[in-house]
């Protein structure tokens, strides 16, 4: 278990020891402690016999099996110093109580467990120590002072269980350091790849903005000047031998808008070739769309006449006028109202109020061919609202119909712009048998 309570699931390296043991290194080394530590308690297993009574081969075999018992340090060390504790009256197994404390500092257990093992160490070490230098001193092996027995038995016991405790906790306290780093630094790099899967999905998202963003303006660039020019091409038709005077002009139009429809088209083509030349390159970035999409942008503003002085300002309400002269040469009546005073908005809102009404405008041309168009304007305290509503088309000749194609994507572009900058979009049919296209977009 680690310091979070996940247990570990890895697989265990190649050459891994058996049971336990992580690897053979470690087998190693407990199995040549556990040998030492049989060698020491069968050694003063005999002087315990002696002392206790009984066969010498008795305490060699029991000195034996209990300095085997640290074979299990890893495993159980709890029952290491246990044992460690049970056999230290014997006067035994010294190595095995410090490598049991050691063990028992340096392991995932709970520090009262550690803390109550390890003064049950240092108490019978205390006692034991205090016995055998009182025993030395009555006997006369040993010629200290009274006052020499409990300082020796404190120093001896702290001697045995502090250093091999202190050590344990050290080690264990770094393993664990490192445990905590290791993870630490998985969790880092597990981060950085749902950053990254969140930073591509953003660059994805990005992409695709701009791809609809390009497509919106690229259609009010060509859609509302080639529904013009097919709607001149009719009227061309329909007048050819009457007004030849009309003719010539309208054809000049005609010609007039395909060059600028063309010229606006090879600047968006040229910027997408170029976008399209970067992909090559070894770094994948969203500037060529962004680039396209600003191209697409000016060349929707330069639709009304701006030319290099207005490029980038994008069109404003005050070209209204502009905009319905240009529909009504192409035969469309349209009445203009305006109610509030006018007044100056945010370039976004005023090209999002005069798309709109663009867009309705082209709309009308291919689907209600000479029928009569009301747009109105109302400057409010704090909001701009605009409708453009057509009253039902009159019969339409085989003469001057004029079938222009849809694609259905002009209401939708209309309505993420208004709704973009907060705004409410309506469009449908009246109960008069026209169409209605409203929207109301926020003055801030």
């Amino acid at each position: 278990m680690t310091t979070t309570g996940e247990a570990h699931t890895e697989a265990p390296p190649p050459g891994a020891g058996p049971w336990w043991w992580g690897r053979v290194r470690s087998a190693v080394l407990d199995v040549g402690l556990a040998v030492a530590s049989a060698v020491e308690c069968g050694g003063e297993g005999i002087r315990f016999a002696r002392d206790a009574g009984i066969p010498e081969a008795a305490g060699v075999v029991f000195g034996v099996l209990a300095g085997s018992v640290l074979v299990l340090r890893r495993r159980w060390p709890i029952a290491v110093v246990l044992v460690s504790i049970a056999v230290m009256p014997a006067q035994m197994g010294f190595l095995m109580g410090i490598v049991g404390l050691y063990t028992l500092a340096a392991s995932e257990l709970p520090r009262r467990i550690i803390a109550s093992l390890a003064g049950m160490s240092f108490v019978g070490m205390l006692i034991v120590t205090f016995v055998w230098v009182r025993q030395g001193v009555d006997s006369g092996d040993l010629t200290f002072g009274d006052w020499v027995v409990p300082l020796a038995s404190l120093t001896t016991a702290l001697g045995v269980t502090a250093p091999p405790l202190l050590l344990g906790l050290y080690v264990g306290a770094r393993r664990r350091l490192m445990e905590s780093l290791r993870e630490r630094a998985d969790s880092l790099e597990r981060e950085l790849q749902l950053l990254a899967e969140r930073a591509e999905e953003r660059a994805e998202w990005a992409r695709n903005e701009e791809r609809t963003r390009i497509a919106r303006e690229m259609h009010d660039v060509v859609a509302h000047r080639v529904s013009l020019m097919v709607v001149h091409a009719a009227a061309l038709q329909a007048v050819a031998r009457k007004d030849p005077e009309k003719v010539v002009r309208n054809a000049a139009l005609v010609g007039d808008m395909g060059r600028q429809a063309l010229t606006e088209l090879r600047e968006m083509l040229g910027v997408l070739r170029s976008g399209h030349a970067d992909a090559d390159r070894p770094r994948r970035a969203v500037v060529p769309l962004a680039v396209v999409g600003a191209a697409a942008a000016a060349a929707a503003d330069r639709e009304m006449g701006l030319g290099e002085e207005g490029a980038g300002e994008g069109p404003c309400l005050s070209e209204l006028d502009q905009l319905i002269g240009q529909s009504a040469a192409a035969g469309m009546v349209v009445d203009l109202s305006v109610d509030g005073e006018s007044r100056s908005y945010a370039p976004e809102v005023e090209q999002t109020a005069f798309r709109v009404v663009q867009e309705a405008l082209t709309n009308v041309h291919k689907h209600a061919a000479g029928a009569k168009t009301h747009v109105r304007l109302a400057h409010r305290v704090s909001e701009i609202a605009m409708q453009v509503e057509n009253e039902p088309p009159p019969e339409v000749s085989s003469a001057s119909s004029a079938r222009l194609p849809s694609g259905g994507n002009g209401l939708v572009g209309m309505k993420e712009r208004v709704v973009g900058l907060g705004g409410v979009f309506v469009s449908g049919p009246t109960d008069a048998g026209g169409f209605r296209v409203s929207a109301v977009i926020p003055a801030a």
